[in-house]
């Protein structure tokens, strides 16, 4: 009995793993994406330093054409060379992107300055937009799915706190 439930939990813990490497590779094009583009600063920002009607900017000063784009063309790269198809990377790394700028709207209505930590909203508007804008054309199983979501905070953090190292972000989270 006990060789039996042994055989079977290996035989789950190796089915994870194996679940979870593949969320990995389908998701590299997001987390490229999210963290090429606050390497790539640029000046232009996408909101033109406009203001949404509650006199707050709509998105911030951290996010610009730049940085979106280089974003992009780093993401739908990386997807591609871990083996990802073109459109699946495109729709993962835009997906990415766009999650960030409504995490970066939302934070914005909610008083929290740019740089500033909004915990859970930071880790998952863009694993959640990559996930909606690519899922229609690329299934992932839900199950990698809800392991890279588990991954993603820890992923996050130390993504954060190397960028802090490297004077590329100005706080460690």
């Amino acid at each position: 009995m006990l060789v039996k439930y042994l055989s079977a939990t290996r035989m789950l813990v190796q089915e994870m793993f194996e679940l979870g490497i593949r969320g990995l590779i389908f998701y590299s094009s997001a987390y490229a994406a999210n963290a090429s583009a606050l390497l790539f600063k640029g000046r232009r920002q996408i909101d033109l330093g406009r203001v949404f009607i509650d006199g707050r900017p709509i998105f911030g000063s951290g996010k610009t054409f730049k940085g979106f784009f280089l974003g992009l063309v780093i993401g739908t790269l990386t997807g591609s060379i871990v083996g990802n198809s073109v459109i699946a990377s495109f729709l993962t790394s835009l997906g990415a992107l766009l999650g960030d700028l409504a995490g970066a709207f939302i934070k914005r209505r909610l008083s929290i300055k740019p740089g500033d930590p909004a915990p859970v909203l930071d880790q998952f508007d863009f694993m959640l937009g990559a996930t909606l804008l690519s899922q229609p054309w690329n299934y992932l199983d839900p199950r990698a799915i809800i392991i890279i979501m588990a991954l993603t905070p820890a992923v996050h953090l130390v993504s954060n706190f190397s960028a802090f190292l490297l004077k590329i972000k100005k706080v460690p989270w």
